[in-house]
């Protein structure tokens, strides 16, 4: 099933090769990858320390807390033995809520981190996109492709003018 996408490079490709011999040979198309780009950006590279910093003190509270479950359970089993009934079951309620609240504690700060993450990647996917839509301006690109494309030449791959590009913004 075609996607809209598809159906306008489809589009723009026919009226390419609808056009005469000597058009085609004066259109000018490029090709991107789009993965290596924002992986090697350095916007991404700035985008991850930031967020490294933002979650440090949240992920700082859950090894704490972990280290008070292991501590917690190691207690448990050194003096489980000697412990009255009333004791044992307060110990284990509260080793409990502890596991608790580190469970709940990890699952908010993985979907806060996917949230912030994919923040930041969607404003590194828009420099990208203002990067090529420049280099698009500048040299006069008729068309450039950065997915649909199943084999690009060296000749068309503008990637590392694209990541050039991104170092400028």
């Amino acid at each position: 099933m075609l996607n809209t996408k598809n159906l306008i490079i489809a589009a723009a490709m026919l009226g390419v090769a609808s056009t005469s011999g000597s058009a085609i040979a004066q259109t000018k198309i490029g090709y991107f990858n789009l993965v290596k780009v924002i992986e090697s950006a350095p916007q991404a590279e700035t985008a991850l320390k930031q967020l490294e910093a933002e979650f440090a003190p949240r992920e700082q509270e859950g090894r704490a807390l972990t280290e008070q479950i292991q501590a917690a359970t190691e207690e448990r089993e050194k003096n489980g033995l000697v412990w009255s009934d009333a004791e044992r079951r307060d110990k284990d309620n509260a080793l409990r809520d502890m596991q608790r609240d580190l469970t709940r504690l990890s699952e908010e700060i993985r979907e806060d981190y996917n949230l912030r993450r994919n923040e930041e990647l969607a404003a590194i996917q828009q420099a990208v996109y203002q990067a090529v839509i420049d280099i698009a301006n500048e040299e006069s690109y008729d068309l450039i492709l950065h997915e649909g494309a199943v084999v690009a030449s060296p000749n068309v791959d503008i990637t590392t003018k694209v990541l050039a590009k991104m170092g400028e913004l």
